[in-house]
């Protein structure tokens, strides 16, 4: 497989590097192949996929961290690892930076909430002092092995402060030496003009494009020429699956087969296709003992 690009690379790049949501390594194969570079592996798709819970906290560093491996086990994306809070204090942070970095993280983003956090587009959020967050932001950069494990300092001030509170958190965060910074859930266009103002000629600046939530929806061309150099849109593919299963189960309810929605689906050989299930038989067909019998025996 070839190797993307590095995230610092694409970062700086004529393009807005682009990083749609995943949450196992299925979805990160077919992101591969659909000529993506990067991934966002999304805490809260983890929670809704694996857990049919809702983004309150309920996934652990462990089970993320397992998630990751058996991604960068199957492709060679750059990947963007929601890292929540931290899980934990400065100690915690400093262990999940190693863990993740070790299983293939390009990318780890860290949040100022406090525990249980939420998805960052629902109410009733809580947050730690910025000293505090600062404090874990300089214990992630001193943990990562290599200066290309980017840090993401992401602040979700603007919900629980306000706007102008949340800049002030962001300023510090900058201050402190992440590499990326993510100012969670802008509500308008022009708060969002005001960060991009403000931050992007110091460091990337990542946005955040969810269905449905607080942020005005903008294409990537579009957060590109605002001054963005990172899209992610970490729910997408499971809100895509949601609508597609109901549908499916619908169907198969109503018509008691699948005939009748096998347009929309994979057949058997297509699924294998898309799995490259002919090319990793013939492989293991290539170190089967035959090849290596002495034909002198």
């Amino acid at each position: 497989m070839t190797l993307h690009p590095n995230l610092k690379s694409q970062l700086s790049g004529d393009e807005i590097a682009i990083a749609p949501g995943i949450f196992d390594a299925f979805g990160a194969a077919m992101v591969e192949q659909a000529g993506f570079h990067a991934a966002y592996l999304s805490g809260a798709s983890i929670a809704y996929t694996r857990f049919g819970r809702p983004d309150i906290g309920l996934v652990g560093m462990s089970e993320v961290a397992e998630t990751l491996s058996v991604i960068s086990e199957r492709c060679k994306l750059r990947i963007v690892v929601d890292a929540d809070t931290g899980f934990g204090n400065a100690l915690n942070v400093m262990r999940t930076i190693r863990l993740f970095e070790s299983a293939g993280a390009g990318a780890i983003q860290l949040e100022d909430q406090t525990l249980p956090k939420r998805c960052g587009h629902l109410s009733g959020k809580t947050l730690v002092s910025s000293a505090e967050m600062v404090g874990k932001i300089k214990a992630a950069l001193d943990a990562r092995r290599s200066s290309d494990t980017l840090i993401i300092a992401r602040t979700d001030g603007i919900a629980v402060e306000g706007f102008h509170a949340a800049l002030d958190r962001a300023e510090q965060y900058t201050e402190a030496g992440a590499d990326i910074l993510f100012v969670e859930a802008p509500q308008s266009m022009e708060q969002i003009q005001a960060i991009v103002e403000r931050f992007g000629s110091r460091l990337p600046l990542m946005a955040n494009m969810v269905e449905g939530g607080r942020t005005p929806q903008k294409t990537a061309a579009e957060l590109k020429t605002i001054g963005f150099s990172l899209a992610i849109f970490p729910g997408g593919m499971v809100r895509a699956i949601a609508r597609t299963i109901q549908e499916y189960l619908s169907s198969l309810k109503t018509h008691g087969s699948n005939v009748p929605f096998q347009h929309r689906m994979l057949d058997f050989d297509g699924l294998n296709g898309l799995l490259g299930t002919d090319d990793l038989l013939a492989l293991g067909a290539s170190y089967d003992a035959v090849n290596f019998e002495d034909n002198n025996d």
